[in-house]
Parts: C-alpha cells; structure tokens; sequence
C-alpha cells in the first residue's frame, strides 16, 4: 500500500517512485529482527530495569525538543536524524510508560486510593504527555494516555475516580484546543469540513472523495485518482482512504477483520497470564494497538477530528512500525510465559 500510495508523490518530489517504499521496507526488515528479539525476551528479568529505561526515554522526548538536535517536520520537532532516516522517540516512550505503570500497578493487589495508588503513574503519564505535546504531537500523547487508562481500568480502580480525572481532563482539554488556533481550526473542520473546504477540512474531504468512489471491489491496486496530489501525503495518516479507493468495501472488512483478530488475540493473552506485571503489559501493548487503529479510522472516514495518529503496519514512518512490531514480539514473549 505504501508503493502504491505515495509513487505520484515520491515521483515528483524525489525522482524515484519507491522512494518511500524501500525506506519502509528497510525499517520492515530491522522490525523483523525486533520482533523476534522481543518475543525471546523474559520480561520478569526486565522488570527490575523498567524505571531505567523510562527515564532513558523521557530524556530523549526531552533533548528532540532542543533545536539542532531534534528535527522539525511540518511544523512539529519530534523526531531524531539518523543519516536519511528518522526517529520518533515518542513511539518509544509509549512502550516504557506502559511497561512502568504496568510495574508500579502490579505492586498493589488493587487500587484503593487515587494518592496512594494512583497519583504517580498519573504523574508519569501527564508528564509524557506533555513533552509530547511541546514537539507538539497530540494524536500520540491521546493515544499513550488512553493506553494507560486501560491499564488502570483493569487493575480494578474505581470508576468514581474515572469521573473526576476525566472532568479535569475534558477541562484541560478544552483548554489546550483553544490555546492553539491549528487545533480548533481542526474541531471546526471536523464539524463541518465544507466551513473550509481548501484549508482545515481539505484532508478530510479529499479522504471522503477517496473512499466513495472504491464501491464494493474498488477501482483496482495502483488505480487510485486522489493520491495524484488531491490527498496530501496520502502514504501516511490517510492510507486507509487510499486502500478503500483501491480495494472497496470488502478489502475494507477484511483489513479491518485482520485488526480484530490481532486485538482478540492479544486480549486472549491478557486474561491468561498469572502474573499481574505481564497482564497490565499486555493489556496496555494492545490497548495501544487498538486505540491507534480505532482513532486513525475514525479520522479517515469523519468520526474524528484529524489528529495525526498513523494505521498501524500500514502507513508510512519507520518509528511507528518498529514499536508496533516490537509490541507483538512482547507479546509472544507473554504468551509463551503464560504456557
């Protein structure tokens, strides 16, 4: 889907229409040796080094906001330069969050109190949250935040906590909306795209125009018209239009019966490990998973406001392909304990 993706757009912005492709088929290839490095790896001997490795990676979201070292793309200086390639220390902050939350949680047999139990994970997440959200990348601090919603949800912390935490939190919320005017333009584009047809609600649009067309069986792979420069780099957060103009309905509910299956499969392997510590791990690892495919869908068809949040395995960026895939080596790892 990358190659057919973005081949108009990689043609005429770098004379070579796999371009794009063959960096994500590099990033593949590492992800595969990452994979299957994570699923051999005993996360209970990682266990005691989980506090190391999120301060390493809280200190990278830190040092890719000084200039020089972080580099800025579209406006946002979230990543690392690695030769030609790019790193986003923020797909691997997800990961660490999870696995410390997912540590100090299994520590208490339940949450009883929101300060004793509660406040310094809560901490921990609100600070990821907001050295993401100076690069500024919004969609990944929601999507790491909701991860670890979920976590704390199954280690059975009242609800009564949800309503007050999630009051401040639509508070805060609103606030952050309207302290930037690109991220109400974007609520107002979602409301109503057709407010601004050429400017906020251009994406969404062209998104539209791109999956109305595929029909039942789609236009045919490579014969997409909206990746001709109508859908602005559609390899990355809008790939799923350009496969739903491609494939159609029904390659929309098989890709989308794929996702399902990976979540049930790795809800399967929550509920039957014994151990607290790799429960929460694996619960948070597909949360992860989940939420992401759940936000860039509903981004892609309208449900959503644009947030920036890539479809796991299938849109373009080396980062998010690398965390996704180590991910699942976590959770085969899990898996093969819990036998």
């Amino acid at each position: 889907m990358i190659a057919s993706s973005s081949r108009v757009w990689a043609e005429a912005k770098f004379q070579d229409p796999m371009y794009f492709m063959k960096r994500q088929l590099v990033f593949a290839l590492i992800g595969c040796f990452v994979m299957y490095g994570a699923s051999r790896l005993n996360l209970e001997r990682i266990r005691p080094h989980v506090k190391k490795i999120f301060l390493f990676c809280t200190a990278a979201l830190i040092l890719v906001l000084i200039p020089g070292l972080g580099v800025s793309r579209n406006g946002s200086r979230s990543w690392f330069g690695v030769g030609s390639f790019l790193i986003q220390p923020s797909e691997f902050f997800k990961i660490a969050v999870i696995l410390y939350v997912s540590d100090y949680l299994s520590k208490r047999y339940r949450v009883k109190k929101f300060k004793n139990d509660l406040l310094f994970p809560a901490f921990l997440t609100m600070l990821g949250f907001g050295l993401i959200l100076l690069q500024p990348d919004f969609g990944s601090g929601i999507v790491m935040v909701c991860s670890i919603v979920v976590i704390v949800l199954a280690a059975d912390a009242p609800i009564k906590y949800f309503t007050r935490v999630g009051m401040m939190g639509a508070a805060g919320l609103g606030g952050l909306i309207l302290s930037a005017p690109y991220r109400l333009a974007r609520i107002t584009s979602f409301i109503d795209p057709w407010s601004d047809p050429l400017g906020a609600g251009f994406q969404i649009i062209q998104s539209l125009f791109a999956i109305a067309p595929g029909g039942i069986l789609g236009v045919g792979f490579d014969q997409s018209m909206q990746k001709h420069f109508y859908l602005p780099e559609p390899q990355t957060d809008f790939i799923f239009a350009i496969f739903a103009e491609e494939f159609g309905f029904i390659g929309c509910v098989l890709l989308i019966g794929l996702f399902l299956l990976v979540i049930y499969e790795g809800v399967k392997i929550a509920i039957s490990c014994h151990d607290s510590f790799l429960c929460y791990t694996a619960i948070g690892l597909i949360s992860l998973f989940a939420i992401q495919v759940m936000i860039n869908l509903g981004v892609v068809v309208g449900l959503f406001p644009v947030t920036g949040i890539t479809l796991p395995f299938i849109s373009y960026g080396g980062s998010s392909l690398l965390v996704m895939m180590g991910s699942m080596g976590l959770l085969m790892s899990i898996a093969n304990s819990s036998e």
